[in-house]
C-alpha cells in the first residue's frame, strides 16, 4: 500500500505596517497547521522584525491565538498596535475639515430680501 501524500492547505498572511501599505503572502502548509506555524513559514515577521510573542493575531478578522488551528483558505492577519484612538482621530477629522472649508471662515450671509411691487395710484 502506497503511503498518502499530506493534504496541503493555502493560507495568506497579512500585515499592514503602515496605513495604505499592506504586505500579504500566500503559502500552503501540511493539515493540520497552526497560526503559529504560518506566521514563521510566510516570513512576515522577520521582514519586519516583529516578535511572535508581542503580536496580536486572528484569522478573518477574529483574535486567534497561536495554537488555533488553520482551515483551507483561512486568511491569518497580524494586527498592530493602534496609535490613536478611533474617536479621537474622527474628532480631529472634523476640526480640520471644518477650520478647512470656506463657510466656517466667511460670516454668514442673510438671505435676500423678496422684491415687493411699488404699490402708486
Amino acid at each position: 500500500m502506497v503511503p498518502a501524500e499530506p493534504v496541503l492547505i493555502a493560507i495568506e498572511v497579512v500585515y499592514c505596517p503602515r496605513p495604505g501599505v499592506t504586505d500579504s503572502v500566500q503559502i500552503q502548509l501540511p493539515a493540520p497547521a497552526t497560526l503559529a506555524q504560518a506566521l514563521h513559514a510566510s516570513g512576515v515577521l522577520q521582514r519586519h522584525a516583529l516578535h511572535v510573542a508581542e503580536v496580536q493575531t486572528g484569522v478573518w478578522c477574529r483574535v486567534r491565538s497561536l495554537d488555533f488551528t488553520l482551515r483551507h483558505l483561512d486568511r491569518v492577519e497580524i494586527y498592530r498596535v493602534l496609535t490613536v484612538d478611533p474617536k479621537e482621530a474622527r474628532r480631529l477629522r472634523y476640526r480640520r475639515h471644518r477650520d478647512a472649508s470656506p463657510a466656517a471662515t466667511a460670516p454668514p450671509q442673510p438671505p435676500p430680501l423678496p422684491s415687493s411691487p411699488s404699490n402708486t395710484a
